[in-house]
């Protein structure tokens, strides 16, 4: 049993003031793995006053010393590989194979491209008559989710340090021990102390104690949209600044000109990464409608291919839920997309056949959905695929644009024409053709419910920034 109760605060592994504890489960066979901190409003409140404390020097550090600190963040990631893999499979239930090339690699790459991204930003800009000077925003709040443990922390860390911010992070408490992995990369590293701080504790407690906190400037939230409103509703109290990344119900139009073993390939990946536990995760697939049988053919075809079971088998696709909760949830998606009259193509109700331990859903294909059915609207965060048909491309754009949610998108054919065309006009934030590869210097964040602001690359160090116009320099 993994057993950490202290805190991360001003350089040094601390006491919480309480002495309660939260229970990490394993969801791949519903024991339990350890136990975290039940943190505090006081831990909250130890933790920005370092970060305040350690704000006015590390924010006027040379360009280059936070270049080399975020090399050294690197390096001492890089030692922690296994850690991190063994961690993540453990308290996530992410197939160990998708942990190494997914969830340990993207942390990875956040510092790295942040590296790249400092030693050429620009922080001061003569325009010939005003200077434009961006300053560190100030004390940052972090909170982050369950399903991404070092992608979604990594991003938001990378870009605050590359911008000298002092941060407080708060990780998901279900999946909290690769962050602490992370802080104790980030000590060995040589982080200057309150730089970074990481109390663990519930949503309630310690995520309301930071949004709330008059001492923080700025709060950077990966999560459900509801945290989300509420995080909102208590950084307005004192006008802090916020950046959500929320949702997503994100539509894959596939083209005539596609060729569907592929397009079934991609759909079905699209919804199974990480157990459906994607924001991003392409769960609407939108056909035409003449190739409808076709498509649900290949579809029967390609799922059985994939496998669902124990994350540290290679050959498992898909894990466990992370949760009893999750997996009734996603339970009820499945009932009542069959209660609202889709066509169930492939999975249901229940476990895996021989998956009696663990929360494991099957992988579910519904077709004959309609997009004002529940299951076409509203966000699973499971291996759940909805199958909607379409007459022409103008019906495909307004059927995929036609949901609250606006994260991501993406388009698989052959017709370049056609391919930019749709990419132009989906109102979302990022957009991807025939399965490109991800690059982690372009924006990612969402249109309407999916967001507020965006990470990653420039656009996440901006995030960090306050703009400053100074006026009469003498020449």
């Amino acid at each position: 049993m993994i057993l950490n109760t202290k805190q991360y605060i001003n350089g040094e592994w601390t006491n919480s003031t309480s002495e309660k504890t939260i229970e990490v489960i394993n969801p791949a066979n519903e024991e339990v793995l350890g136990k975290i901190a039940d943190g505090t409003k006081e831990d909250v409140n130890r933790a920005v006053e370092a970060a305040k404390n350690a704000f006015q020097s590390f924010s006027q550090t040379p360009k280059q010393a936070r270049v080399e600190l975020l090399e050294n963040i690197v390096k001492e990631y890089e030692k922690r590989k296994d850690d991190l893999i063994k961690v993540i499979t453990d308290e996530l239930g992410s197939p160990i194979t998708f942990t190494e090339s997914v969830q340990y690699e993207m942390g990875l790459q956040h510092f790295k491209q942040a590296v790249k991204e400092l030693k050429s930003f620009k922080f001061v800009e003569d325009r010939g008559g005003h200077v434009i000077q961006k300053d560190a925003i100030g004390v940052s709040g972090l909170i982050t989710p369950w399903n991404f443990p070092t992608n979604q922390a990594a991003t938001k860390l990378a870009s605050a340090i590359a911008a000298g911010s002092t941060v407080v992070l708060k990780p998901a408490s279900k999946t909290p021990f690769a962050a602490i992995i992370l802080a104790e990369i980030f000590d060995a590293a040589g982080v200057p102390k309150g730089v970074f701080n990481l109390v663990n504790g519930s949503g309630s407690t310690v995520g309301d104690a930071i949004s709330s906190h008059p001492d923080i400037d700025f709060v950077s939230f990966t999560g459900s949209g509801g945290v989300g409103s509420n995080i909102m509703k208590k950084s307005a109290e004192d006008i802090k600044k916020v950046s959500l990344e929320l949702g997503g119900k994100s539509p894959m139009i596939i083209l005539e000109d596609a060729d569907l073993k592929e397009a079934a390939k991609s759909a079905i990946e699209g919804v199974i990464n990480n157990t459906g536990q994607v924001c991003t995760a392409a769960t609407r697939t939108l056909i035409p409608a003449k190739l409808k049988s076709a498509f649900i053919d290949e579809v029967k075809e390609q799922v059985s291919h994939y496998k669902v079971g124990d994350p540290y088998d290679e050959q498992t696709n898909v894990g466990p839920q992370i949760s009893d909760d999750q997996w009734n949830t996603v339970q009820s998606y499945i009932e009542k997309g069959m209660q609202e009259g889709a066509t169930l193509v492939a999975g249901g109700l229940g476990k895996p056949e021989g998956l009696d331990k663990g929360f494991y859903s099957k992988i579910t294909v519904f077709s004959d959905v309609q997009n004002d059915m529940t299951i076409a609207q509203e966000e699973i965060f499971g291996p759940v695929m909805s199958i909607i048909t379409y007459d022409s491309i103008d019906d495909a754009i307004n059927i995929a644009n036609d949901t609250k949610y606006g994260l991501a998108g993406y388009v698989f054919g052959n017709d370049s024409g056609t391919l930019k065309k749709i990419a132009s006009k989906l109102r979302a934030g990022r957009i991807t053709i025939n399965d490109a590869e991800g690059d982690f210097s372009a924006p990612f964040g969402g249109f309407k419910q999916s967001g507020i602001g965006r990470e990653w690359g420039d656009f996440g160090i901006e995030e960090f920034l306050e703009v400053k116009s100074i006026l009469g320099i003498p020449q």
